[in-house]
């Protein structure tokens, strides 16, 4: 067996080496313990309850699943994988572990029943309650746990007494307490009910699908199944109807009045304040931030914010610190930044990124001049001061005094999870996680005009002016998402490809974060022009500082939106792109859901003639480059009818090319060991094929 492929084998069995990670991090608002999810090695994907005992540095196992199910293996209920889907997890065992505000009493679900753990006791019970159990939350007291069954919002006393039903749903189309579709895939929105302070009531969503259009998704490979029908809200369609409602233990009902708006991004109830919910018009170029009045339903308008293009979903906002100021991110001419009581108190060169924790004080992420590095700051009394000093890529969870810092960094694989007590270091979180076998050698660069950030890497042991290397672009390039990362893990599969005889480039356009309002709104109701002339012109100001690579022999792969570019860029530029590699592309934007869609592009109905020239088949009678479309049959975020539309178009229109349909695989890569080796040589030798036989 090669290096090579042990590695590849390796990356799949570890889950990206990601598996032995410390995840889900939550302390002690007594600043005594830390609460956090891991799997016993960096291969193992069951992951179990640990909990640091930061007076004795001692980590200890608080539920094991291998313990708690010994009678058999995990079972997952169809809304549970759903979620899964949605948040793109594969781990197994305990993925989540909601507390009481003392991070005492601790709430999962295992094989779709409801555990509770005590981390002060150790003490792991199994409640008897209705199954299979989706999303467990305790109330802030440790009194009682909330939790979602048959789309049901049910609660139960923490001591397994007294379990029952706050909300029935009417029908098959209705659920309480669940995120829909739209608020999971695209709006960071995992959850549908929030608790009280005091315990005794819940925020609750109710949604109706009813009115969703339903699709089909089949098994070609096995024509006995039954299609899997879903409601997909695609551009142009209904959404289902969300409404929220404020549910008492005492059996009350309130329904919140929350009228002129399509989307609800985010809720938060905190001691800080009355309930705060953020709502979005479907245009998502106006976002309201409201007060909710628990007793009547009726809301109040704090604050508005409008933008001609769209109005941006900040993760952790808006909140209430503790002492009841109004914590916001805003849009600002040049910078995202945080205001707090009405004042920004950030500026350029900081674009915030999140807010992780509001308290007397709000901690949040920021990029400075450098999109590639991601720092911790707190601001507080005295001004904003940055927490992480390494250099790279930082997160953070915060209980009274003490910091939990995760930092990726380029000099070392995997992350450091260090325990800071008043910004001092006072211990450590091991990571498992399995060392790579390969090492990424990353050229930072900074490309062009506009300085897109970028990263080259060279076959392993190359050495300048030795020979020219065909140039292999490997990019995602669109919204939401960032290739170019002070993270040397994130260049594994980059630096593989590389290493099979490839100059790769990674280069990050406009549209992608972390560089301001500007830059991400430059895609509106263009994503096509704008973000392939980027690539274009990353890949040849690359050349220009590496004259090493072979700009007669270029070829593109990208998955999702990459997969898009990829496509893209061989239909359109092929005077560039010699070959592309096209996974899991949207082709027809039509197709793609609401709310990212009408985003960027706006309603369909309204401009399509938008859509018309940013969709792909109209391009099929162009195609005279080598082109690989993959898709999973089983993807319900980018549907197999994206890959279907383009490929049939190419025939019509008579242009060779391969179509690689992959049976039970969703919309994240194969993960079985022998599949996701295979997938990875399948393509490198493909495009060396089809490289090497440009003319």
């Amino acid at each position: 067996m090669t290096r090579e492929t042990s590695f590849l084998q390796l990356q799949a069995r570890t889950q990206r080496f990601t598996l032995g990670i410390p995840k889900e991090i939550k302390v002690a608002p007594d600043g005594g313990r830390v609460l956090f999810l891991r799997s016993p090695s960096g291969e193992e994907r069951r992951h179990s309850l640990w909990q640091l005992d930061l007076a004795t540095g001692k980590e200890s196992v608080l539920a094991d699943p291998a313990v708690l199910l010994a009678d058999g293996d995990e079972e997952l209920s169809a809304e549970e994988r759903a979620r899964r889907e949605r948040s793109r997890m594969q781990a197994s065992g305990i993925v989540g572990n909601a507390t009481d505000a003392q991070a005492r009493i601790v709430a999962f679900a295992l094989s779709g029943r409801l555990y509770v753990t005590d981390a002060l006791t150790g003490e792991t019970k199994l409640l008897d309650t209705a199954t299979p159990v989706v999303d467990p939350r305790p109330d802030p007291t440790g009194t009682h746990i909330a939790y979602v069954s048959d789309n049901a919002l049910r609660v139960v006393n923490v001591d397994g007494t007294g379990d029952r039903a706050l909300a029935e749903p009417e029908g098959d189309d209705r659920a309480y307490g669940l995120a829909e579709f739209i608020a999971a895939e695209e709006m960071s929105r995992s959850r549908g009910y929030w608790w009280s302070p005091d315990g005794q009531r819940l925020c609750v969503t109710h949604t109706d699908r009813s009115a969703v259009h339903l699709w089909h998704i089949s098994d070609p490979a096995n024509p006995a199944a039954r299609p899997h029908t879903v409601h997909y809200p695609a551009a142009g369609t209904p959404n289902v109807k969300v409404q929220l409602l404020v549910l008492g233990l005492d059996g009350s009902r309130v329904e919140v009045d929350w009228t002129g708006a399509e989307y609800l991004t985010t809720v938060h109830w905190s001691a800080g304040g009355p309930p705060l919910i953020a709502v979005q018009t479907r245009d998502q170029r106006t976002m309201q931030i409201r007060t909710v009045d628990p007793d009547t339903g009726e809301t109040e308008l704090l604050h508005e914010e409008t933008d001609p293009h769209w109005v941006d979903i900040v993760t952790g906002v808006p909140a209430w610190t503790s002492d009841g100021r109004l914590v916001r991110v805003v849009a600002g001419e040049h910078a995202y930044r945080l205001v707090i009581d009405g004042k920004e108190v950030t500026d350029v060169p900081l674009q915030v990124r999140s807010v992780l924790d509001a308290a007397d004080d709000v901690l949040f992420t920021a990029s400075a001049e450098d999109a590639a590095r991601v720092h911790v700051y707190r601001a507080g009394p005295d001004g904003v001061t940055q927490v992480s000093s390494v250099d790279g890529v930082s997160s953070a969870a915060r209980g009274g005094d003490v910091t939990v810092l995760t930092t990726w960094r380029m000099d070392v694989a995997g992350p450091d999870v260090t325990v800071l007590r008043e910004d001092e270091a006072v211990g450590k979180i091991d990571s498992l996680a399995v060392v790579p076998s390969l090492e990424p050698k990353v050229i930072e660069l900074t490309l062009g005009e506009r300085k897109l950030r970028g990263a080259l890497m060279f076959p392993t042991g190359h050495e300048p002016g030795s020979g020219k290397l065909p140039v292999l672009l490997d990019p995602y390039g669109g919204p939401h998402a960032q290739r170019v990362l002070a993270s040397r893990n994130a260049y594994l599969t980059s630096q593989w490809l590389a290493d099979q005889g490839f100059a790769v480039l990674v280069v990050d356009g406009r549209g992608t974060p972390g560089r301001g309002p500007v830059w991400e709104r430059a895609i509106a109701f263009d994503f096509a022009d704008v973000t392939l002339i980027d690539q274009v012109d990353g890949l040849h100001a690359a050349a220009e500082q590496y004259p090493d690579l072979d700009l007669s022999r270029v070829g593109i792969r990208g998955w999702s939106y990459g997969g898009y570019l990829a496509a893209l860029a061989v239909l359109r530029r092929p005077d560039v792109f010699h070959a592309a590699i096209a996974g899991a592309p949207v082709t027809d934007w039509r197709l793609y859901d609401t709310h990212y869609t009408e985003r960027y592009l706006g309603h369909p109905d309204t401009h399509p003639q938008v859509y018309e020239r940013n969709s792909l088949p109209p391009d099929a009678p162009n195609l005279e480059r080598p082109l690989m479309i993959i898709h999973g049959l089983a993807d319900d975020n980018v549907v197999v009818a994206h890959s279907l539309r383009l490929s049939s178009a190419l025939v019509a229109a008579g242009r060779p090319h391969t179509l690689l349909p992959l049976p039970n695989v969703t919309h994240m890569t194969p993960q079985d060991e022998s599949t996701a080796e295979n997938f990875l040589l399948l393509q490198t030798t493909w495009l060396h094929e089809a490289l090497g036989k440009v003319r």
